[in-house]
């Protein structure tokens, strides 16, 4: 009996002793290579594959692909994988916190296969996601076929390739490292113990990461710990048993803190670039945007549409538009009306009513044009603009003299020139001062005392203002009051509101930070442009985290809204106003 007992176990560590053995040992602060055997050889990972899976789970998470609390629903692909298994039943549902637990510390195949299917719909898609993030890592030598890491033609890694996979778990999503280090955890379906927790209780400083075995891959470890401020991350492919393996690793461990610098500048891992890879056919996983300066084309953008304008209220802007019309063309008219009457009653009296004092206008020479008077008083303003009064007189006394036959009984003649022997007006005298003056109204001193004016006498005008006003209107009728503008009319403004109801939001979650509430936004706002289109995305900071929420939707827009991404299996629930 003791020698069958020895003959299996004998050929168990052959079968394990065949898988090729490598390993690779670096400080996880910087990066350094402190050593390496067969690092870059392709080998079997077996469920170290489970690192890739859990860091995508991660990723997912943070962009708000899904949520820790999202339900995931069992298929019969995943319950029927082989162990190790946490023992789910197709068509159960489970939240994705406990299948990430089941998968990072029991490393449970099923649990695996069902946030892969949670995530990209498909194991196969998943995979696809897997080799995206893989090369965006630098992870080159890798190639996933599944979630789990069962043995598959094809399915292959490095021992260099896992250890920046470890390196890459602890310092990118640090938040949800100290799953590696749990001996046990609540699984909701029953409480998983660590695959790896002899290494974590018997090695000082130790904190994770992930262990692996199949036939073909032999007993694999990635293990990271931490002392004196350094940290190892060591990987061993190929053991021949649990505790070879761990025996290696922590040799592996004590050779890298002895060779680790004591104090060294930090240099975190970059993070995944998908810029620089080729888009995969049929996944739309890691792509990011690139904007560039060149414009091909600019279409403008449809406006929100407005809420229409009831008919009836159209119609009593038109008529108070109307109305306002009229009443400012009747007020013109009313007032272009008077004028001309003013000016017809000033021609007619200038015509024909007898002048004062017998003065007869008989032989006097036609008057001249309004454009001629204008003319000649302007050449008149400005000479005198720029001669002396003598020289003024004696222009007038020379030039200005009018014949016998023009009126001589007069002092001016009706243009307004003034006749021989008459006194030099004033400069900037007033026209119609000197034709009132000529009618009587302005006699000489000798003549104030009867009242008379004489044929011959000298005519003194008044003086008059600098700026000439040649309204006919206001001479002719100087007493009329000038006519009283329009009372202004209330103005009636009528503003029809533009938000047509969209008082209504949506909430898609909260976030322990604004950046992962306006992430969580646009990746919802990008799959949902239908339902979503016009909303205003907004993040309420709040005592509990930052609420992420869509507003200015229609009630009806927003319980739409919410069918569609509760049926994706995220979270959401309407706002409701105020």
């Amino acid at each position: 009996m003791a020698a069958l007992i020895l003959l299996v176990t004998f050929g168990a560590t052959l079968r394990a002793g065949a898988a090729p053995y490598a390993d690779f040992v670096i400080d996880a602060r910087t990066g350094q290579v402190l050593h390496q055997e067969n690092a870059d050889t392709r080998l079997h990972p077996a469920s170290l594959t489970k690192m890739m899976t859990l860091y995508i789970a991660f990723e997912a998470i943070t962009r708000g692909e899904i949520g820790l609390d999202s339900q995931v629903l069992i298929s019969k692909k995943a319950a029927s994988e082989e162990p190790s298994k946490l023992g789910l039943v197709a068509g159960q549902k489970i939240e994705l916190r406990y299948l990430i637990r089941a998968a990072a510390v029991k490393s449970a195949n099923d649990a695996a296969t069902a946030i892969g299917e949670a995530i990209e719909g498909s194991e196969a898609a998943f995979a696809r996601r897997m080799n995206r993030t893989a090369q965006a890592l630098g992870m080159t030598r890798t190639t996933f076929k599944n979630a789990h890491g069962l043995t598959e033609e094809g399915h292959l890694s490095t021992a260099r390739d896992m250890t920046t996979m470890g390196r890459h778990l602890f310092y990118d999503y640090p938040q949800y490292y100290n799953l590696f280090s749990r001996i046990t955890a609540d699984a909701k379906v029953r409480t998983v113990a660590h695959t790896n927790r002899r290494f974590l209780r018997d090695y000082a400083g130790a904190d994770g990461i992930k262990t692996g075995y199949t036939r073909a891959a032999g007993f694999n470890l990635v293990a990271s710990a931490e002392r004196d401020g350094k940290r190892i991350i060591t990987t061993v492919f190929g053991g021949r048993s649990t505790a070879t393996r761990n025996d290696r690793v922590a040799e592996l461990m004590n050779l890298g803190f002895s060779q680790a610098p004591g104090a060294v500048q930090l240099a975190r891992p970059s993070a995944p670039d998908y810029d620089s890879l080729p888009g995969t056919p049929g996944s739309t996983a890691g792509k990011t945007l690139r904007v560039s300066g060149l414009v091909n084309r600019s279409p403008r953008p449809n406006g929100r549409p407005r809420p229409q304008v009831p008919e009836g209220m159209i119609v009593a802007l038109q008529d108070g538009v109307a109305e306002a019309v009229a009443l400012a063309t009747d007020d013109q008219a009313e007032q272009i009306a008077s004028l001309v009457a003013g000016a017809e009653k000033l021609e007619d009296t200038s015509a024909e009513a007898p002048l004062p004092g017998g003065v007869s206008l008989a032989g006097i020479r036609p008057e001249p044009s309004p454009v001629e008077v204008r003319e000649e008083m302007e050449d008149a303003i400005a000479v005198a603009d720029t001669a002396s009064t003598e020289e003024v007189a004696g222009m007038i006394a020379g030039d200005g003299a009018a014949k016998p036959e023009d009126g001589a009984e007069m002092a001016l003649t009706a243009s307004g020139k003034p006749l021989p022997g008459a006194e030099a007006p004033e400069i900037g005298a007033n026209v119609e001062d000197l034709v009132v003056a000529a009618m009587g109204g302005g006699a000489a001193s000798d003549a104030k005392d009867t009242g008379v004016a004489p044929a011959d006498a000298t005519v003194v005008p008044k003086s008059r203002p600098r700026v000439l006003d040649f309204a006919v209107a206001e001479a002719a009728e100087p007493q009329q009051a000038s006519i009283p503008a329009p009372a202004p009319r209330p103005e009636v403004v009528v503003r029809a509101s533009t938000s047509g109801g969209r008082h209504w939001g949506i909430s898609v979650g909260q976030y322990n930070s604004r950046f992962e509430a306006e992430k969580v936004l646009l990746k919802t706002a990008l799959r949902e442009v239908e339902t979503l289109d016009g909303s205003l995305r907004k993040v309420n900071q709040r005592a509990t985290g930052y609420d992420a929420t869509f507003m200015g939707l229609t009630q009806d827009q927003a319980a739409a809204a919410c069918a569609r991404l509760q049926a994706r299996g995220s979270d959401c629930s309407t706002v409701s106003p105020g």
